[in-house]
């Protein structure tokens, strides 16, 4: 058989598109393989920030080096890292064989045909089609349905959903808009129907993810909302724990706390990233909120989940960030007791207005703020962690430790799988996909250590 390995770089979004490029192929008769015994390779690249396209190109060049050793036959690249530089990637990487855009995943399957049976002349006009393309004027339309073909890469048992893509808000940091497009959410009855589907093949948790979750539906009409879609979700059989990622602060309404609360299958976190909390800073970012504004939201929402997990994300070293509003972000951290912390350092982004901007912060102060901002959250996660020690926790096992095989690996409903930390299982049997209850007996800065009742 023709055989397919696909390397997937960047977010979960991502990880979505690789799975309906892998749905394709399966489709039409590819094997999908690692990448030590794949025909062509499939490079799947994030293009976010100045570390994340780092990656991606050290992964293409390496692939590439396989290709001319002869480990593999063909080359091709997709993702955001083509959506955003279409034409610098086509001159300055001749040896990748094809580059497909985030509206073209659909494509996959034709063009490693035309790859495998040397079709040339409709590669190279495709390929040269991106090439005419003109930089950041072209952002993506595509989103995928319940009808379209789809294989899980991860543990069968958790899936991600993508419910929306594409965002309206411009904060002056992000480039994302540029790429994935202007918002754009999927009917509800899809969505349902995808879900489903996903538990008729066993899954048990889903994380419904978009670039921005809490505005699901605005433009489907009033009826359409993220919380009537959970309302809907609940419902199927066989799901044991639903979660969504990328809460914007600004649309996280009261209804949407009260149905997490009251509902056993919500996953009783939130991931709602603030990015700073110095008002000057909120507003050079064009962040549509305040210092007020949040803390009052942080609040309502413990007052009203009880036990709720809160997830957030900041940046350091934006620029005309002064070391007095760096302190109030450490005030903040320290003051507000997150359970989970994620800190980016200020990534210059072309295309993004904060990059015209005047008193850039020197790459030596952004580290130091990185640091010390970890070193805060760390000392928390920890305290928080050592309370969780003789507790009983439900876990849900994603399988043998990916460390050793000694271990199993699991996670309560307040650890986000490949985001947040996990429970490693040292004592006690079971499998994959299965809700266990298991004594914490161990804590560490971001991983627990539990046994299985």
């Amino acid at each position: 058989m023709k055989k397919v390995g696909i390397v997937t770089l960047g977010c979960p979004k991502n990880t979505v598109d690789a799975e309906v490029m892998a749905g394709f192929l399966r489709e039409a008769n590819y094997e999908l393989t690692s990448e030590a015994r794949a025909d062509i390779i499939i490079v799947n690249t994030c293009g976010f920030i100045h570390t994340a396209k780092e990656e991606s190109i050290d992964t293409i060049l390496e692939v590439a080096r396989w290709k001319e050793s002869g480990q593999c036959r063909y080359l091709i690249v997709t993702g955001c890292l083509v959506q955003r530089y279409p034409k610098d990637l086509a001159r300055e990487l001749p040896e990748v064989d094809a580059f497909l855009g985030l509206d073209e995943v659909p494509h996959i399957a034709k063009i490693c045909d035309a790859l495998m049976h040397r079709r040339s002349p409709e590669v190279q006009a495709h390929r040269l089609s991106l090439n005419l393309v003109s930089q950041g004027a072209y952002s993506s339309t595509y989103l995928y349905d319940h009808e379209t073909p789809r294989l899980n890469l991860g543990p069968r048992h958790t899936a991600y959903v993508k419910i929306a893509e594409g965002c309206d808000y411009t904060c002056t940091f992000c480039a994302i808009p540029s790429m994935r497009g202007l918002f754009r959410s999927r009917p509800l009855p899809s969505i349902f129907q995808e879900v489903k589907t996903l538990a008729a093949q066993g899954v048990k948790e889903i994380n419904l993810i978009a670039q921005d979750t809490t505005a699901y539906g605005k433009d489907q009409g009033k009826e359409v909302t993220l919380f009537r879609l959970l309302e809907e979700l609940v419902k199927i059989e066989g799901i044991e724990w639903i979660r969504f990622l990328y809460a914007y602060p600004t649309s996280v309404r009261k209804s949407l706390m009260e149905i997490i609360a009251r509902e056993p299958k919500l996953c009783k976190y939130i991931d709602l990233p603030l990015q700073h909390i110095d008002d000057r800073m909120l507003k050079a970012m064009n962040r549509p909120s305040s210092s007020k504004k949040v803390r009052e939201l942080i609040q309502r929402i413990r007052e009203t989940i009880p036990g709720v997990s809160l997830r957030t994300s900041f940046i350091v070293g934006f620029p005309g960030e002064t070391e007095e509003a760096f302190e109030r972000l450490v005030e903040f951290v320290q003051e507000t007791r997150f359970d989970r912390v994620g800190v980016f350092k200020y990534s210059k982004e072309e295309g993004t207005s904060a990059a015209t901007l005047g008193d850039q912060v020197p790459a030596k102060v952004k580290d130091k703020r990185y640091r010390r901002l970890m070193k805060v959250q760390a000392a928390i996660s920890l305290e928080k962690n050592q309370a969780l020690v003789g507790t009983r926790q439900r876990v849900l096992v994603d399988g043998v430790s990916p460390e050793t095989p000694l271990l199993l690996v699991g996670r309560t409903q307040h650890q986000a799988p490949e985001i947040d930390g996990a429970i490693y299982l040292n004592e006690g049997q079971t499998e994959q996909g299965r809700l266990e209850e298991v004594e914490i007996t161990k804590a560490y800065t971001y991983d627990l250590v539990g046994r299985i009742l």
